[in-house]
C-alpha cells in the first residue's frame, strides 16, 4: 500500500489551518488517514509547527513519500537531520549516541532561533500599537556635532548670500533712478527753448500791424 505524509485542510475559509497525517496515497485529501503526526498553522508569524519528529523519521524509513510542503516541513523540523546522522551511524562514522547528542543539539539551536523570531514579531506588533493608539511618542532627533556644524555653516552661507543680493539690488536701483532723472532734464530742455521763440515773435506781429 503506497502511503503518504501530506496535509489535510482544516479551519475555515481565509484561515487555513492543516493535520500533519500519515495516509494512504489513494484516499482523498481530506478523508481518512493512518495516522496523525503533527500541526501546521500558516497564519502565524512564523508559522506554528507542531509535529513528532520521532514518528515522522519512523515514517521515512518505512518509505512513507512526503508531499513537496510535507517535506519542507520535515527538513525545517530537523527530521531530514536525523535521517541524514542515521546514514553515518550505518557507515560507522559515528554512536548513535553521538548522533542523538548532535541532533538534540540541532534541535535547540533551531527552536531558540524560533522563539526569538516570535518575541521580535510579538515586540513589532507592540511597538506598532502603541504608536497607532498615541501610547508611544515619537523621538526626537540629536543631530550629532558634525551635523550641527553643517547646518551653522550652511546658515552663515545663506547670511552672506542675502546681504549680497540685498546690496546688488539696492545698486541696481540707485542706477536706475540716476537715468530717470537725466531723461526727465533731457525732456524738459527743448520745452523750455520753444517757449522763448513764441515770445519772441510776437511783438513782432503787433509792429507790423501799426
Amino acid at each position: 500500500m503506497p502511503v503518504k505524509l501530506r496535509l489535510s485542510r482544516k479551519g475555515r475559509k481565509k484561515a487555513p489551518f492543516y493535520h500533519i497525517v500519515v495516509a494512504d496515497a489513494r484516499s482523498p485529501r481530506d478523508g481518512k488517514f493512518i495516522e496523525k503526526i503533527g500541526t501546521y498553522n500558516p497564519m502565524t508569524k512564523p508559522a506554528t509547527i507542531e509535529i513528532d519528529r520521532n514518528a515522522a523519521y519512523d515514517w521515512l524509513t518505512k518509505g512513507a513519500q512526503p508531499t513537496d510542503t510535507v517535506k519542507a516541513i520535515l527538513r525545517f523540523k530537523g527530521v531530514y537531520y536525523r535521517k541524514h546522522l542515521m546514514r553515518g551511524v550505518k557507515k560507522g562514522a559515528m554512536t548513535v549516541e553521538q548522533a542523538d547528542t548532535m541532533w538534540q543539539t540541532w534541535i535547540d539551536a533551531k527552536e531558540a532561533s524560533i522563539a526569538a523570531r516570535r518575541a521580535n514579531t510579538m515586540a513589532e506588533l507592540e511597538s506598532f500599537r502603541k504608536m497607532v493608539s498615541g501610547e508611544a511618542k515619537v523621538k526626537a532627533v540629536v543631530a550629532d556635532a558634525a551635523t550641527k556644524e553643517a547646518a551653522q555653516a550652511f546658515m552663515e552661507t545663506s547670511d552672506e548670500v542675502s546681504a549680497a543680493a540685498e546690496e546688488v539690488v539696492n545698486d541696481a536701483v540707485e542706477e536706475v533712478a540716476v537715468v530717470a532723472d537725466e531723461v526727465v532734464e533731457v525732456a524738459e530742455e527743448p520745452t523750455s527753448e520753444t517757449t522763448s521763440g513764441e515770445t519772441t515773435e510776437a511783438p513782432a506781429e503787433e509792429a507790423t500791424e501799426e
